[in-house]
């Protein structure tokens, strides 16, 4: 499972340059909303927990396990593309505030220090779980080590295991959205060049990248190489993002999303090895589908929301919820069901919005007790 620069725009970001201010609110509220989503994804509780386009499910069919899979493994997925299109977007937005390497420095601050510290994190932090047998028992039962169960434990890596997992693949996984977001930066020029000289051949290979799964972890993902390329195509194009395109119908394409998503979700179910291509095209239909359908139908949203005082506030700790939320959702997920070894449902519903909140509060307390902390730790977002 896997993650406004797509993650909440730093203050000199949004300073140089003004966006239009509705198109600066839709970023915003974006900001936050995708990543209380994204808690919700990784808090899935079936098994198996690792979600792939093509995953089933190894449980009895109920309205509460049909409720998870629909949400965690579809209806939700759209976020991760979304994200992606509106970081290219404001990385092309600010192309000309100052020369591409000067521009690479600064991401290295606001995207490579925090990726090493909150992977350390997460080692460390899985570590002290390991010294105690109840809490070592939540990280064996989570499953996170990419070693896989003959080496199950971060206390018993070696010193090589331990350096691959600090810098490449963290315990903290959603943090490959920083390390993907930080090679399309570096890459910038050749992929601006790519979609202004040669759009319908860039495309149409990125789009066969994202569509077939394609990709070569820690160098590039087919979602980011198509989505964030989008995002800079449609800047340099100067396309409005804010109108719907006359062929777009808000209830057609909801009614066509919600549709494919519930046969996907059907099929997850009914076969103990759904049909892989056809798992995979109802997927990646429903993403696509699923970013029209939230981008342009929810203006009405939008306005509500960051019209409030209270969700204005809540979208400065946008990233700590997105890098405070893995492990400890795996590692607390394990504990409820635990407890309550009968409520997958409850667990899934009100497991992530108590772990928004602790990120929430620990950022506010961070803020205010300690800024130049709290800076570098989020890349200077939300002060």
């Amino acid at each position: 499972m896997q993650p406004v620069s797509t993650l909440p725009p730093t203050t000199s970001e949004t300073s140089v340059v003004r966006l239009p201010s509705f198109l600066s609110q839709k970023l915003r509220f974006w900001s936050l909303v995708a990543m209380v989503l994204l808690v919700y994804v990784h808090a899935y509780n079936l098994h198996p927990r690792y979600l792939q386009p093509w995953t089933a499910v190894d449980e009895p069919l109920t309205v509460g396990s049909w409720l998870q899979y629909f949400l965690a493994n579809g209806l939700l997925r759209f976020r991760i593309p979304i994200l992606f299109a509106i970081s290219g977007y404001l990385f092309a937005y600010h192309d000309t505030r100052a020369p591409h390497k000067e521009r690479v420095r600064r991401r290295l601050r606001t995207l490579l220090v925090p990726y090493l510290l909150w992977s350390a994190f997460g080692l460390a932090f899985t570590w002290a779980l390991e010294q105690y047998p109840a809490t070592r028992q939540l990280v064996l039962n989570a499953g996170l080590s990419i070693f896989g169960p003959d080496n199950a434990l971060v206390s018993g890596y070696s010193p090589g295991q331990l350096l691959l997992r600090w810098l490449l693949f963290p315990v903290p996984f959603q943090l490959w959205f920083l390390r993907s977001l930080l090679v399309y930066n570096l890459a910038y020029p050749w992929i601006r060049t790519a979609v202004e000289r040669g759009p319908w051949v860039y495309f149409s290979v990125a789009g066969l990248l994202w569509f077939t799964e394609f990709g070569i972890p820690p160098l590039f993902e087919g979602t980011g190489l198509v989505f964030f390329a989008l995002g800079v195509w449609l800047r340099k194009t100067e396309f409005n993002v804010l109108a719907p395109p006359r062929w777009f119908r808000l209830g057609l394409f909801a009614a066509v999303w919600v549709g494919l998503l519930a046969l996907k979700t059907w099929l997850a179910f009914c076969f103990e090895h759904p049909p892989f291509l056809l798992m995979l095209f109802l997927h990646k239909t429903a993403e696509a589908l699923g970013v029209l359908v939230m981008w342009f139908g929810t203006d009405g949203l939008v306005r509500v929301a960051m019209s409030q005082r209270w969700f204005n506030w809540l979208t400065g700790f946008s990233f700590m919820i997105y890098v405070l939320h893995v492990p400890l959702a795996n590692y607390v997920t394990e504990t409820a069901l635990r407890a309550w070894p009968s409520q997958n449902l409850l667990v899934f519903l009100l497991l992530p919005l108590a772990i928004v909140a602790l990120a929430v509060l620990l950022g506010a307390a961070l803020r205010r007790l300690v800024p130049g902390v709290y800076s570098v730790l989020t890349g200077g977002r939300g002060l």
